[in-house]
């Protein structure tokens, strides 16, 4: 099954990248999770501990149509933002937020975005 954690942190390193790898790890402590990543230098910093739960699929280089999380933008872009305008970044952020938590608890559009038969193939091997 494909899920979606979103979580927003200061700073895009690999500090926070641990932050978010613990923190995806606590919230589904009982399964196996196959994590698709590209290769910015924040997901491959040798200081990263993997959780004993969690499995990295590193995607080739320079193949950003790849990446499953592109598409979740592409579908927050197109159907959460249009043409939106905001007055500050906190609205900006509040609306994002809105967004992306109302796309995690529909797991079965996350899967129709995601759950790629190279990606599920995967968590067999």
């Amino acid at each position: 099954m494909a899920e979606l954690d979103t979580l927003f942190l200061p700073h895009v390193n690999s500090t926070c990248m641990q932050l978010f790898l613990d923190e995806v790890a606590a919230r589904h402590p009982d399964e196996r999770i196959v994590m698709v990543l590209d290769n910015a230098g924040w997901h491959t910093a040798s200081v990263l501990k993997l959780p004993k739960n969690m499995r990295f699929v590193f995607l080739p280089l320079y193949a950003p149509e790849l990446n499953p999380v592109e598409h979740i933008w592409d579908e927050v872009r197109e159907k959460s933002f249009g043409n939106l305008a905001f007055n500050s970044l906190d609205a900006f952020e509040s609306h994002l937020e809105t967004a992306l938590r109302t796309l995690e608890q529909d797991t079965p559009k996350v899967m129709s975005i995601v759950a790629w038969p190279w990606i599920t193939n995967s968590l067999e091997s």
